[in-house]
């Protein structure tokens, strides 16, 4: 059974930081592609980061510099963390931690999501 675990989210003061953590357990490894999508109100989900099982990372423009992926590969698990630093208001959204067991086959298994709120 396949299962997605999102921590860490909260609220925090603009310029503040936040680390985000999935835990995902019940998939194969060698091919596994893990991200973060975001969803703000009123606004379609969007892609935040990506990591893939070598290491090899991705990140939308609006967060390129602020915030980084990175990932841990243990015996069952796969942790996936999303630093997130220098926080702005319009980082506000649901966090939603996914996975792609193909590496370009799709997002087939989705975590609850997370709120994180950056006050101004």
């Amino acid at each position: 059974q396949v299962q997605l675990v999102e921590s860490g989210g909260g609220l925090v003061q603009t310029g503040g930081s936040l680390r985000l953590s999935c835990a995902a357990s019940g998939l194969i490894f060698n091919n596994l592609k893990m991200g973060w999508y975001r969803q703000a109100p009123g606004k379609q989900r969007e892609l935040v980061a990506t990591i893939t099982n070598g290491g090899s990372t991705n990140y939308a423009d609006s967060v390129k510099g602020r915030f980084t992926i990175s990932r841990d590969n243990a015996k069952n698990t796969v942790t996936v963390y999303l630093q997130m630093n220098n926080l702005k208001p319009e980082d506000t959204a649901v966090y939603y931690c996914a996975a792609d067991p193909k590496s370009g086959g799709g997002y087939g298994y989705w975590g609850q999501g997370t709120q994180v709120t950056v006050s101004s």
